[in-house]
């Protein structure tokens, strides 16, 4: 390994921990997973600052929380005021590039600071923040579109035709790991700089909908169910939890075996990753991350998707890492966070970046650190998305008493979490003996609830709170995407 590693930072989309960590339990065969969790090391109790993809990707780019840096469901945008780890990276001599499946992963919602080349799987004509690429590697093809971007910009049928291409893709079995993945090995190849490189990566698979390929699908879903089958179950999240739908618990089994055929599927793009890493010489001196942004809710606690509750079924989360001095590693039991990647990533490539270090709200657990680990996770969910003007438009009226609008804020331990709402709901659970969060115990133990109350209180207190509010305009063909994968 040298000196200045390279550091490949590798999420995966709606992952949650239940289905990739290795264990007795897991129903997903994930070789490629498990083998960098088998040479690196395995964190099996990494939690999500937030529990949707914004405000958690902001959180792990900046070593912050969402009251911290602002960007949440009442501010969709991360602004400037906060460095980023790509800043820190590329402002250290590292080569910086981003590719996202995941819409709000772009410059639109203030995530492209830091990177020379942002690279969108969805639009067919990148934006201006992709011409770095061009001046690097001299590509015809890329130096087309590159140029077609900065002349067409704003163009509405170009716009028309990057939503027209994302809607081709999203139908097709792949959300764009296997055109990430060919564009990140023309990368590696034509590279020519001894720079090295800060590369992040977002694969969408897990995310709703679930459309994994027919042969890998129907190694997962339950004896008797065709894949056509499988795919008449509705997947219509917002429609289950306002009661317009409702799902079977086989109809549940059918969507859960999908969902870890789209894991499954997703291992295997990890894998060629790796593959292309070691084809051009590069995989020795890599540090490489797998983790998930958040989790998913597939019924459990009679919600889908990845909103309106903090339970750890969108909070635990999987987290490799490989390479350097997380080899050998073995696993790893301690409390960790994805806030805690941003300074244990600076620690591994020997970077001080005092300004992001003294704004950073995590701690490093770099083998070499002496940090104490956390005795508490923190998790803050700012306001509803969709909003209920939003769900009222998609689904038509909610039930009366339909109690998801609201704030919530969460404080775990390795036993106990508290989970406390704007609206004074209060709920606490006995994590270490009930993993599956089912039995509420606040009523009957009310002076633990005041102590973790007292945490997250003076938790609150200790930091100046972001004044960040307003909605952020979005172009029309974004607002579509984003409806699509179900956030507005």
């Amino acid at each position: 390994m040298v000196s200045r590693p390279n550091v490949v930072l590798v999420v995966m989309d709606t992952a949650r921990a239940r289905d990739v960590v290795r264990s007795a339990h897991r129903e997903t065969r994930l070789p490629a997973i498990d083998r960098l969790a088998s040479e690196g090391t395995e964190y099996t109790n990494a939690f999500a600052s937030a529990p949707w993809t914004l405000p958690s990707h902001a959180g792990l780019f900046t070593g912050t929380y969402s009251s911290k840096h602002g960007a949440h469901a009442g501010h969709k945008h991360l602004d400037d005021d906060l460095p980023t780890l790509a800043e820190a990276f590329q402002s250290n001599g590292y080569e910086t590039v981003a590719v996202s499946n995941n819409t709000w992963i772009s410059e639109e919602f203030g995530f492209a600071r830091g990177f020379e080349t942002l690279y969108k799987t969805w639009q067919y004509v990148q934006t201006d923040t992709d011409l770095g690429e061009v001046a690097r590697t001299k590509r015809g093809s890329e130096m087309v579109r590159a140029l077609a971007a900065r002349l067409l910009d704003g163009n509405p049928a170009i716009n028309a035709a990057n939503a027209v291409y994302g809607q081709f893709f999203r139908k097709r079995t792949d959300d764009g790991a296997r055109r990430t993945n060919e564009w990140l090995r023309g990368w590696l190849a034509d590279r020519t700089t001894e720079k090295p490189f800060f590369t992040f990566v977002n694969y969408l698979e897990p995310h709703l909908e679930y459309r994994p390929p027919r042969a890998l699908a129907e190694q997962y879903l339950p004896n008797g169910v065709t894949y056509d089958e499988a795919m008449t179950v509705s997947q219509d999240a917002w429609a289950y939890i306002t009661g317009h739908e409702s799902h079977t618990e086989a109809e549940f089994e059918v969507l859960h075996g999908l969902y870890n055929a789209e894991i499954a599927y997703l291992d295997r793009r990890i894998g060629d990753l790796r593959g292309h890493l070691e084809a051009t010489g590069e995989w020795e001196d890599t540090i490489l991350v797998v983790t998930g942004d958040h989790g998913e809710n597939v019924g459990d606690h009679d919600l889908m998707d990845h909103q309106y509750c903090l339970y750890d079924s969108l909070l635990h989360v999987p987290l490799v890492v490989a390479g350097g001095a997380f080899d050998g590693g073995g696993t790893v039991d301690d409390l960790v966070q994805l806030t805690d990647l941003a300074p244990t990533l600076l620690d591994a490539a020997d970077i001080d970046a005092p300004a992001m270090r003294e704004s950073i709200q995590g701690r490093s657990f770099h083998p070499a650190t002496t940090t104490d680990p956390r005795t508490h996770a923190i998790a803050e969910y700012m306001a509803p998305q969709p909003s209920m003007d939003a769900l009222r438009e998609q689904v038509g009226p909610l039930p009366d008493g339909f109690p998801f609008d609201r704030s919530l804020r969460a404080v775990r331990t390795d036993d106990d979490k508290l989970i406390r709402g704007s609206d004074g709901s209060r709920e606490r659970y006995a994590v270490d003996a009930d993993p599956e969060e089912s039995t509420d115990l606040a009523a009957e133990t009310p002076d633990r609830v005041d102590e973790l109350e007292t945490v997250l209180d003076d938790w609150l207190d200790s930091f100046e709170h972001s004044e960040a509010s307003g909605s952020v305009s979005m172009t029309d063909a974004t607002q579509d995407r984003l409806e699509d994968l179900g956030y507005l």
